[in-house]
């Protein structure tokens, strides 16, 4: 009786898995570090480059299952939410990666960077943009990297927590920007040659953007960004519109006071916000073959409710919601399809993983 009953655990164990509607999943740990792993992308050979938000990048090798740490990584200002940030990889093999820039007087902002991995190593390192101002804040620093497949890149940026800075197109704080890949400005960007304006604004009001997309088969760009307490948002960003912050949003200070109305004229309402906060640090769409019942669902990488958010659209109609693995109490930084056509996801705990179907 007893090896029957050790038996009978040992097989509903195996049995475990979770289930969105008829999909039933598993969750698969490829790799465990011990830093926030902030972004993650994929070589064409099937490598995975990682970023830890203390300073190290990464190689992961699914054949071998193996992690090396790369050489020649510049410094970071690590401390708060700063550091190394996210990387994605180019069509031709290199890399573009952001991250907390040290600047003197204890001061910091958002830089973007390209760089060649040959071996164990990062060559040919180039610095492309420095974020203006710098200050000496430890957070909101954005950012997330979006190839447009057309020459340019997109790269979002927080407001530093100095919200009036978001309104304030003489500054990069608050500001999804837009960057030809040689870090020139594109001549048709939207502020281009306009009075003490920064160049590389593509659109402004923005909090701390840290997701942020291209909607496959389109040219839409879409983005979630954290709210205070509550109105955490997801948008369309277009050229030259206002997004809103801090002058119309739907969340409250920390210490409890209304900051501004949900709207106001000249700003964009979001196309879908929460209150309370859900704390969304990445957004994706899903585009590969496992899942052909997710097809184009957005998903969200949640920290503060600790899962994974699946929205059903209609469009730029969100008409389902669902969370998901939200028993693992892990925060969730990072998602994004992988070329095995699973979900792949990165947390703050240190943890790379995947959604594998049963």
């Amino acid at each position: 009786m007893k090896i029957l009953f050790f038996l009978l655990i040992a097989l509903s164990a195996e049995a475990k898995f979770y289930q969105s509607e008829n999909v039933k999943f598993d969750v698969e740990t490829v790799v465990s570090r011990d830093d926030v792993i902030w972004g993650f992308d994929f070589f064409s050979d099937g490598r995975m480059i990682f970023t830890e938000r203390g300073g190290k990048m990464g190689i992961f090798d699914p054949k071998t299952k193996a992690v090396t740490l790369l050489k020649n990584v510049p410094a970071v200002h690590s401390a708060g939410q700063g550091g190394l940030l996210d990387v994605r990889v180019h069509k031709d093999g290199s890399i573009y990666f952001t991250y907390s820039e040290p600047v003197e007087k204890e001061r910091s902002t958002t830089a973007l960077a390209k760089a060649d991995v040959v071996g164990d190593s990062l060559q040919n390192v180039k610095k492309l943009f420095t974020a203006w101002k710098p200050n000496s804040h430890d957070h909101h620093y954005g950012s997330r990297i979006v190839f447009d497949g057309k020459g340019h890149i997109f790269v979002s940026i927080g407001e530093r927590g100095q919200q009036e800075k978001a309104q304030d197109i003489t500054y990069h704080q608050g500001k999804v920007l837009r960057i030809n890949e040689d870090g020139t400005v594109p001549k048709d960007n939207p502020f281009e040659g306009a009075p003490g304006a920064k160049p590389e604004i593509w659109s402004y009001g923005h909090r701390n953007p840290q997701g942020l997309v291209m909607k496959p088969g389109t040219d839409e760009l879409w983005e979630a960004e954290f709210g205070p307490r509550g109105g955490d948002e997801i948008n369309v960003v277009e050229r030259k519109k206002n997004y809103g912050w801090p002058i119309a949003t739907y969340g409250r200070e920390y210490h409890g006071p209304k900051i501004a109305d949900g709207t106001k004229a000249g700003t964009e309402q979001p196309i879908v916000y929460w209150v309370p906060s859900i704390s969304p640090s990445a957004i994706t769409f899903y585009e590969g073959t496992t899942f052909p019942e997710w097809k184009n669902n957005i998903f969200l990488a949640c920290l503060g409710e600790q899962h994974l958010r699946r929205l059903v659209m209609d469009g730029k109609k969100v008409v389902k919601q669902e969370e998901l693995i939200k028993d693992l109490d892990w925060r969730f930084r990072n998602v994004r399809t992988g070329p095995d056509g699973n979900m792949w996801f990165s947390t703050d705990e240190g943890k790379i993983g995947k959604l594998v179907r049963k």
